[in-house]
């Protein structure tokens, strides 16, 4: 397991062509005469041409740009599990101002750190299947407690192996089916023997979220329970826990603000990094 301040690593179509051809007269072929008129032509046809090539070109130098920059800071977002320090991702302190139940501020202390690896394992059979069109090239994961240490939360970020069109189609697929909005479709809780998670298994999930970004080769997620071990017979989604008037038990006890405002807050993170990667690799 990588201490703090370490890193993750260990040991590890063409322009038409335009032509001006002699006419073919009847009975004999002679060479057209060329008067000024149309000599003119010709000169400001070929102008413009020059023109319209020019303004092509400098549409490509110049259009393509963002989409430059959007490519390298993808790039680096998806090497950032082997050059990024434990503590820049998943902090030993996560402060969350305004992130419990009515407004409430939160701190997240982190209790433990699951070494990087693949995602066998890792996820329920069905969410491994939903998220197996963009791969899996690295899984991190670290579980915090509350301040009081009766909650505990996994929160945690996959690095896939898809282009940004996969990531894109895999979040248009969330979104229009609602699949993290699924009980069947949790993630999987890291529980570290020793520690308040000890008893955090797949039924003492109580609220999580899940959100693909098209960004980045990430899906970020995290999930929350009790650390007394209790079971959850009903959990809830994040995004419908913290709503105002929800009255189930993860809500009522802060559940979904506890996975949300993590998750929130190292995605933030995350972003934050690939932009300082992107701008040392300009």
């Amino acid at each position: 397991m990588p201490g703090p301040g370490r890193s993750w690593s260990a040991g590890r179509a063409g322009r038409p062509l335009v032509s001006f051809a002699e006419p073919e007269l009847s009975g004999t072929h002679t060479r057209p005469r060329v008067g000024p008129r149309t000599l003119a032509a010709a000169t400001c046809l070929v102008l413009g041409l020059g023109l319209i090539g020019g303004a092509a070109a400098g549409s490509r130098l110049t259009g393509d740009g963002g989409d430059a920059a959007a490519r390298t800071a993808y790039t680096a977002a998806g090497s950032l599990w082997h050059s990024v320090p434990v503590d820049q991702l998943f902090p030993p302190t996560v402060q969350g101002d305004g992130a419990g139940p009515g407004g409430a501020d939160r701190t997240w202390t982190r209790i433990a750190v699951a070494p990087d690896g693949g995602c066998a394992h890792a996820f329920d059979p069905l969410l491994a299947r939903a998220l197996a069109p963009v791969g899996c090239r690295r899984l991190l994961r670290a579980t915090y407690t509350d301040a009081t240490q009766s909650h505990v939360t996994t929160v945690g970020l996959l690095f896939t192996r898809a282009d940004p069109a996969a990531m894109s189609a895999l979040a248009a697929r969330f979104r229009d089916e609602r699949l993290d909005r699924r009980p069947d479709l949790m993630p999987r809780p890291y529980p570290a023997p020793g520690t308040a998670a000890a008893g955090f298994g797949d039924r003492q999930r109580a609220s999580w979220t899940l959100s693909v970004l098209t960004d980045a080769p990430v899906v970020a997620y995290a999930v929350s329970g009790w650390a007394d071990g209790r079971t959850v017979d009903e959990p809830q989604p994040a995004a419908d826990a913290v709503r105002g008037g929800a009255a189930t038990a993860p809500a009522q006890a802060g559940l979904g603000n506890e996975a949300k405002g993590l998750a929130d807050r190292v995605e933030r993170r995350l972003r934050k990094t690939i932009g300082t990667a992107t701008e040392k690799s300009a």
